[in-house]
C-alpha cells in the first residue's frame, strides 16, 4: 500500500458510481466505499467495483463492544476488499477481536485485508478533544496514543492527519501505515475538515496514503483532477 491516492466514492448509489468509474476506463484505481454507499446500496456495490478491477478501502469505522466488532469484521472480510477500519477510541480488546474476525473471515488463499484505526477525525479541534471528549491531553497526544494502542493491538495503520504522521513514523514505526484524509488542492473548500493539506504537504511529510473525495469527484473533469492531484502527491514534474 505504499504511496497510494485513494479516491473516496462519496456517492449515493451505484448508477452514480458506474458513471464516475466509466471515466477512467482501463485504469486500476484504489477507491474508498464510506456508509453513504455502502449503507444505501449494500455489498453488491463491493462486488460490483471489484469487478471492475479497483482495491477497496470499505471505511465504516467499526466501534462496538469486542463481540459484535470480530462478528462483523468476519462478514466484512468475505467481500474481498484490502483496507477495513475501526475506532481506536473501542480499546485494545475490540481492535484485537477485530483483527480475528478478519483472519476468520479471510478465504483460503487469500491475503487478510488491512486494518486500520481511526485516531481522531480530521473534522475534529483541539476545543473538541478537551471539552466534548473531556480528554485531558492535547489533540496530538490523543492521536499518538490511540496509535501507540491500534500497534499493541496488531493493527496494520492509523487514519490521522497529516501533521500527526511524521510524529507517528518517529514513535510508532516507520512500517506502521498512516492514511490521511482531509487532502485538498491550494485552492479548495476546506468543507468540514479541521486539520487539511495539499498533495504535496502529504508527501512531503510522508504519509503512506491520502484520501481525496471533493476535489476529485466534485470537479468538472475528475481525470484531469486525479492525474494533477497524482502527480503532486507523487512529485511528478511535467
Amino acid at each position: 500500500m505504499n504511496k497510494s491516492l485513494i479516491i473516496a466514492l462519496d456517492f449515493p448509489g451505484q448508477k452514480e458510481t458506474e458513471h464516475f468509474l466509466d471515466q477512467f476506463s482501463g485504469e486500476q484505481l484504489f477507491v474508498k466505499v464510506g456508509m453513504e454507499l455502502f449503507y444505501q446500496n449494500g455489498p453488491g456495490i463491493i462486488d460490483f467495483i471489484k469487478g471492475r478491477g479497483h482495491d477497496i478501502f470499505l471505511d465504516l469505522k467499526l466501534h462496538d463492544i469486542p463481540h459484535t466488532v470480530k462478528q462483523a469484521m468476519k462478514g466484512l472480510a468475505g467481500l474481498n476488499v484490502d483496507l477495513v477500519n475501526v475506532h481506536a477510541a473501542g480499546g485494545r480488546k475490540m481492535m484485537e477481536a477485530a483483527l480475528e474476525g478478519l483472519e476468520a473471515g479471510t478465504l483460503m488463499g487469500k491475503e487478510r485485508p488491512k486494518c486500520i484505526a481511526v485516531t481522531q477525525l480530521t473534522s475534529t479541534s483541539s476545543d473538541q478533544v478537551n471539552q466534548e471528549q473531556l480528554i485531558n491531553a492535547t489533540l496530538e497526544e490523543s492521536v499518538l496514543h490511540y496509535a501507540r494502542l491500534a500497534r499493541l493491538s496488531g493493527l496494520d495503520g492509523v487514519v490521522c492527519s497529516t501533521h500527526e504522521v511524521s510524529m507517528i513514523h518517529d514513535q510508532v514505526g516507520k512500517d506502521f501505515l498512516t492514511v490521511t484524509p482531509g487532502i485538498r488542492t491550494a485552492d479548495g473548500d476546506r468543507h468540514d475538515q479541521k486539520r487539511i493539506a495539499t498533495p504535496e504537504q502529504a508527501r512531503l511529510l510522508g504519509t503512506n496514503a491520502i484520501v481525496v473525495g471533493r476535489s476529485i469527484i466534485g470537479a468538472k473533469d475528475p481525470v484531469f483532477a486525479y492525474k494533477k492531484i497524482t502527480e503532486a502527491w507523487e512529485g511528478i514534474r511535467v
